[in-house]
This record gives C-alpha cells, sequence and structure tokens, in this order.
C-alpha cells in the first residue's frame, strides 16, 4: 500500500476511534441522565467525577486513555506491515486524529470532551519520559492550584518544550514531534476557551474535597 493511503488510513482509525465518547458511553452503561446535559455540559473526567463520581470518571479515564493507546498500536502496526517508513512515529499522527475526534465525535453531533485523557494515553506510548515528566509536573500543579483546566492548560503549554528538550537532551532531533505535540496543545488549549474565560472572571471551579458527588 503506498506511503499516503497507509497514512490516511491510521488517520481515519484515529479520528474513528477517537470519536467513541467515553463519558457518554459510561452514562449510556450505567443509565444515567447524558453527561452533556449535566454540570458544565463537557463530556470529559473533570465533569463526570463531579456530576456521578470517582467510579463513572475512573471509567471515563480509562475509555479515553485506552482508545488513544489502541489507535496508536493500529498505527504501528499496519506501518510495520507496509513496511513503509515515517518521518515520526505513525502514533503521534494517529493521535493527532483521536483528539478531533474526541472533541468532535462523529457518532455524538459533533459534541465531546476536552482531548486531556486521550492525549495522555498518545503521549503514554510514542513519548513515556515526556508523559512522565508532565505526570509529576501536573501532581504539584493539582496542588497548588486544586483546578483541573489549570492543571490541563499548563500541561498542554508544556508538551512541546518537554518534547524537544528530551530530544536535545538525548542528542536527537525531534522537530517533527515537537510541530505536532504544539498541534496538540493548540487543540487542547482552543478546547478549554470557555475555561480560559471563567479564569480570568475567577470564576473556574476548584477541585474541593467531598465534590465527586459521592
Amino acid at each position: 500500500m503506498p506511503l499516503y493511503l497507509t497514512a490516511l488510513l491510521i488517520c481515519l482509525t484515529g479520528y474513528l476511534l477517537g470519536s467513541f465518547n467515553s463519558a457518554i458511553l459510561v452514562t449510556r452503561l450505567l443509565r444515567l441522565k447524558d453527561i452533556r446535559q449535566q454540570g458544565s455540559g463537557n463530556a470529559g473526567m473533570t465533569n463526570m467525577l463531579r456530576v456521578y463520581g470517582k467510579k463513572a470518571a475512573l471509567l471515563t479515564v480509562l475509555g479515553d486513555m485506552g482508545k488513544a493507546i489502541l489507535a496508536v498500536i493500529i498505527a504501528r502496526l499496519m506501518f510495520h506491515l507496509s513496511a513503509d517508513p515515517l518521518f515520526l512515529d505513525p502514533g503521534y499522527l494517529t493521535g493527532l486524529f483521536v483528539l478531533i475526534g474526541h472533541i468532535f465525535p462523529v457518532y455524538f453531533a459533533f459534541r465531546g470532551g476536552k482531548g486531556v485523557m486521550p492525549a495522555l494515553g498518545i503521549i503514554l506510548l510514542v513519548n513515556p519520559l515526556a508523559f512522565l515528566i508532565l505526570l509529576l509536573l501536573a501532581i504539584l500543579n493539582y496542588y497548588f492550584s486544586r483546578t483541573m483546566s489549570v492543571v490541563s492548560l499548563v500541561s498542554a503549554l508544556l508538551l512541546p518544550a518537554v518534547t524537544w528538550l528530551i530530544g536535545f537532551m538525548r542528542g536527537q532531533d525531534l522537530l517533527y514531534e515537537t510541530v505536532i505535540t504544539l498541534l496538540f496543545a493548540v487543540i487542547v488549549i482552543w478546547s478549554h476557551r470557555e475555561n480560559i474565560s471563567r479564569l480570568f472572571r475567577g470564576e473556574e471551579k476548584k477541585m474541593e474535597p467531598g465534590s465527586s458527588g459521592e
């Protein structure tokens, strides 16, 4: 199969897998009201935690990260079978479309989540060291801010820099990887535009003890 067809197929696969929004599916599985009509209206982990509690939130995390991991594995396998080299890990390419599918899911009227958990699933496979660094920084950020949107936005902003720094320290040229993680960051930040507005107005909710809905 020609390289461009393989690339097109993994992009399509990434989008279709990304469109399986875990928050929406979990609410249906647990016979709960559509999460998009509850709380903030966002079909993501934070809103699930606030509205339906830890169990629903955990299932959402597992589903959102799991679909991203599956997309990366499929993309790598397809390029391995085609024997066509790509200028970067194909997981980055399919991951970009997983994020697009997650935010604009074709199965759910193009109303999805904000892309944070799928992005983590992608980075976990394509750059485990970057994942670990961002996770540690996110834990520190959450400890001081107690605001999930702040954690998500800062992590998104740091992702391209951390990617480039790891390449620099290893003597590797990660230009393409840095550029595509910059696109990841732009998508995630754009999806948080309402949170950014609330942060500037001082209206963004913090994750207080006992606010999980349980």
